[in-house]
C-alpha cells in the first residue's frame, strides 16, 4: 500500500499519483453488469427488458416525486426504468392508473431481483397500498369533518 501524503490547498502529490493504479470503477460496472439477470416484461406487444438495478436517480425521483400528480414526473421514472416516453404510448393504448401501479410495483420488485414477484403478486400488493390509502383519510379529510366535541362538559 502506499500512503498518499496530501496537502490541504493542493492534494496529492503528483508522483505518488503517478504510482499508484486507478481503479476503473467504469470496467467494475460494466462487468458486475453483465453477471447480474434482467427481468424482460412483455407489453402491448413489445418487450421491455428492466435495468440490472434500480438507477439512483429511480430512486431520488421516488421521494422527491411522491405526492405529486404531474403525469411528467410518471414519465420521467417510467423512462428511466423502461427507456422512452412510454406513459403516453401506453395511455394511448387504454393502460388504466390500477395497471400503472401493478407495472410500477412489479417492476420495482423484478429490477431489484428478478423472478421476485409475479404480476398476480403485484396487483395483491397494489390492493393492499390501496386499502391503506383509503384507511387513513388524507390532512383535509380529517380537518373538514373536525373533532366531535363532548356534551356536558368535563367528567
Amino acid at each position: 500500500m502506499i500512503d498518499v501524503d496530501q496537502d490541504q490547498e493542493h492534494g496529492p502529490d503528483e508522483d505518488q499519483l503517478d504510482a499508484l493504479d486507478a481503479t476503473d470503477f467504469d470496467a467494475f460496472i460494466v462487468e458486475e453488469a453483465a453477471k447480474r439477470p434482467r427481468q424482460p416484461v412483455k407489453l402491448y406487444g413489445k418487450t421491455y427488458v428492466l435495468p440490472d438495478s434500480l438507477p439512483v436517480m429511480f430512486t431520488l425521483l421516488m421521494t422527491r416525486v411522491e405526492d405529486s400528480q404531474d403525469p411528467e414526473d410518471v414519465a420521467r421514472l417510467l423512462a428511466l426504468l423502461f427507456g422512452g416516453d412510454v406513459l403516453d404510448s401506453w395511455a394511448e393504448k387504454g393502460m388504466t392508473d390500477r395497471q400503472l401501479g401493478i407495472l410500477l410495483i412489479f417492476s420495482a420488485a423484478n429490477t431489484r431481483m428478478p423472478g421476485s414477484v409475479t404480476l398476480a403478486r403485484a396487483a395483491e400488493l397494489y390492493e393492499e397500498q390501496e386499502a391503506g390509502k383509503a384507511a387513513v383519510p388524507n390532512r383535509a379529510t380529517r380537518r373538514a369533518t373536525g373533532k366531535k366535541k363532548r356534551s356536558g362538559g368535563r367528567s
